[in-house]
């Protein structure tokens, strides 16, 4: 039975109906995706890249920032080192007992027994991550951890940390106070200065050939004996440290040739001058190009005394993974290094002793203030 003319033309009327529907469908889900990527480009993860878009951790230098040398001595001990922070991400994990340890810094102590049964707190830390005499960096490392608390927010910091054995407790010494990933994230386990075992740290997946620029400030520490002045007034540190080496009257710049410079003290934002140009420090390798920019643009924050006659930076180990590892498998060489004889140690001596400290880096102007040399960090998600 044949369809009538009006039929036929009912159903054309459908079809094409129907098919304006798909189009416009089609072009909406692909609006709604574009602006989903849209607005994940313009936030950032928390636990990648924590902390207010104006902390200290994340604000540029400005125009406005005074700069003053630091006549850094170049370090004789070693090419470069590092000072890992121990970052853990990981609020859903089971949660480890951290009991206290009164071992410190002491060498004839071990870190990995507790000193009676004085429980710290528990937190949620992957058993498999495992810090001990056999996997720590040097013999007793600063060993600053920060830990996402099960609500997602609350950062608890404790030094010297350490967990032995699969399995077992966690160990820890000093306790700092509590911060939220979105909040300032000032202060935390850096026990040189009170300031952040996980703000300005370089992190997995930074510094690598494809990850381009780094957008937030770095952590140093510098020999005090050589670097970092003190005095009764200044006490060896200044906004945003808390506090210096319970040590600094007697250790602080006591071996210092070059000039005094009273600005360098722990806390200081150490960084490239904007009139240097960084091609003409003459960098022989990509890595150090990258770090350059950085502390030219954010600087570093002096938060410790290396204690020996080196410099270092500060990087991640946690159950992401290792910093050092990662740099060594992109870059093809240890990102520590005992000899001076050799590109890297040459491209760190380059930028350190190019260093100056910002001396108007205050609460009101962090960074110096004014025009920025780089854009704020974008929002952060809330996912």
């Amino acid at each position: 039975m044949k369809a009538s003319v009006r039929d036929r033309t009912k159903m054309k009327t459908i079809v094409k109906t129907t098919f304006s529907l798909i189009l416009v469908c089609t072009f909406l889900i692909s609006c709604i995706q574009e602006l989903s990527n849209k607005q994940e480009l313009n936030t950032r993860d928390p636990l990648k890249w924590p902390f207010a878009s104006n902390s200290i951790w994340n604000m540029p230098i400005g125009s406005n920032a005074v700069y003053v040398h630091a006549q850094i001595e170049k370090a004789m001990a070693a090419g470069m080192t590092i000072d890992e922070d121990y970052i853990v991400m990981t609020p859903n994990a089971p949660l480890m007992d951290i009991y206290y340890s009164d071992a410190g810094w002491n060498k004839n102590k071990s870190r990995c027994e507790k000193t009676g049964e004085s429980l710290l707190y528990a937190a949620p830390i992957p058993q498999d991550f495992i810090v001990s005499p056999q996997t720590w960096d040097g013999s007793t490392p600063n060993a600053g951890i920060a830990v996402l608390m099960p609500d997602g927010r609350t950062i608890k910091q404790n030094q010297p940390f350490a967990h032995c054995e699969q399995g077992g407790y966690a160990t820890s010494g000093y306790l700092f106070a509590d911060q939220d990933i979105y909040g300032q994230g000032i202060s935390g386990a850096h026990g040189g200065s009170g300031l952040s075992a996980i703000g300005g740290t370089l992190r997995i997946g930074e510094l690598t050939p494809t990850s381009g620029p780094i957008r937030h400030a770095l952590k140093v520490n510098l020999y005090a004996r050589k670097n970092v002045f003190y005095d009764a007034e200044t006490k060896g540190y200044r906004w945003p440290a808390r506090t210096a080496d319970g040590y600094a009257a007697k250790e602080y710049y006591k071996d210092r040739k070059n000039p005094i410079v009273k600005a360098c003290r722990v806390g200081a934002l150490l960084a490239l001058s904007p009139s240097i140009d960084i091609n003409s420090l003459e960098l022989e390798t990509e890595p150090a190009k990258i770090l350059a920019k950085a502390f030219q643009n954010y600087g570093a924050y002096l938060v410790d005394d290396t204690a020996w006659d080196v410099y270092a930076i500060m990087t991640e180990w946690g159950p992401d993974g290792r910093f050092a590892d990662e740099f060594e498998k992109n870059w093809g060489f240890n990102i520590k290094q005992n000899s001076k004889d050799n590109s890297w140690s040459r491209d760190m001596d380059r930028i350190f002793t190019h260093l100056y400290v910002v001396d108007n880096n205050y609460p009101e102007t962090i960074g110096g203030g004014g025009e920025l040399r780089a854009p704020l960090a974008p929002a952060l998600s809330t996912k």
